[in-house]
């Protein structure tokens, strides 16, 4: 074996161990990211079930008229950790459809950070950010409304202690109350997170992220319904990918709206994760990628630019 032939391999084992690495790196910082988010949620719902009661229940009932509007300011904050949280929130029917609907699409995800590192006009982010927020918030209150109309609660009785059922943590009636059973739900959802990212980073790693830049700017005439598909993926590659595109000129503001209104990150993931119905996560799925499509088409048709 030739010298060179050595050499060759050691660096493309040294290139593929940097891969590796990268994925590793990458899914870790994803996943640890999204803790606090999830452990304060599960504990805040712990205390409910457990401490506050019936009155403490019928607060938030009264309060979820206006979830939405909440859910749409929450959500406008970078990264998707209120879209984790609104997640497991819906599960445990703490809140509405309206109010889940309301932050998935206000969720920036990556978005905001890139503009900033790409030093974009302030009055440009803060448009496209209360386009987002207003979308998110009539959305919300348009999708539970719908829900009143159709003679359905907006948010069935909560039922916190159906996540421990489903999870099997026998965290109830047993010692180190409330703590005990948020730290078990987060630690079992986030690893859940964490093999499920590591497998999408690995993806696209593998994929490249050119590809999906060539598949949204391969016929403009169909990049709203491309952006607002790859918006769906559960990784903030999608996100990053869009609002490069669009800062690049490649997509228009009404593809990219599309596909950031649907870029919930790894919301997604702990919806599909900690809801019980199976149909209802892709009812929930097709609904936000409809959101999308249709607020993209109207924004192409009226030709807002931000």
């Amino acid at each position: 074996m030739s010298l060179l032939h050595v050499d060759s391999m050691v660096l493309l084992e040294y290139s593929a161990m940097e891969i590796i690495l990268h994925i590793l790196e990458h899914s870790v910082i994803d996943t640890l990211r999204l803790v606090p988010f999830l452990f304060v949620t599960y504990l805040a719902m712990e205390a409910l079930e457990h401490k506050a009661g019936d009155r403490a229940e019928a607060a938030i009932r009264k309060a979820g008229a206006a979830g939405p509007a909440i859910g749409a300011v929450l959500g406008v904050f970078p990264q998707c950790g209120f879209s984790a949280a609104a997640a497991t929130l819906y599960a445990g029917r703490v809140i509405t459809l309206g109010t889940l609907i309301a932050v998935f699409l206000s969720t920036s995800d990556e978005m905001l950070p890139i503009f900033i590192a790409e030093q974009v006009d302030p009055a440009v982010i803060l448009k496209i950010l209360g386009a987002k927020l207003l979308i998110g918030l009539v959305m919300g209150f348009l999708v539970d409304g719908a829900l009143r109309i159709a003679r359905r609660r907006g948010a069935d009785a909560m039922s916190i202690h159906e996540l421990c059922e489903r999870d099997h943590c026998h965290c109830h009636g047993g010692d180190g109350g409330i703590l005990k059973s948020a730290i078990k739900h987060t630690l079992q959802v986030t690893l859940f997170i964490f093999i499920i990212t590591l497998v999408l980073e690995a993806v696209i790693e593998g994929v490249g992220e050119d590809v999906l830049a060539e598949f949204l700017g391969a016929n403009p005439g169909l990049s709203v319904f491309a952006s607002a598909l790859v918006g769906l993926i559960p990784n903030c590659a999608a996100s990053v990918v869009i609002t490069e595109l669009y800062l690049e000129g490649t997509l228009a503001a009404g593809a990219m709206m599309a596909g950031l209104l649907v870029s919930a990150g790894v919301g997604l993931l702990v919806l599909f994760r900690t809801n019980r119905s199976i149909k209802q996560n892709i009812a929930i799925l097709a609904l936000l990628y409809g959101i999308g499509v249709v607020w993209g088409l109207v924004i192409s048709a009226v030709g807002i630019t931000f």
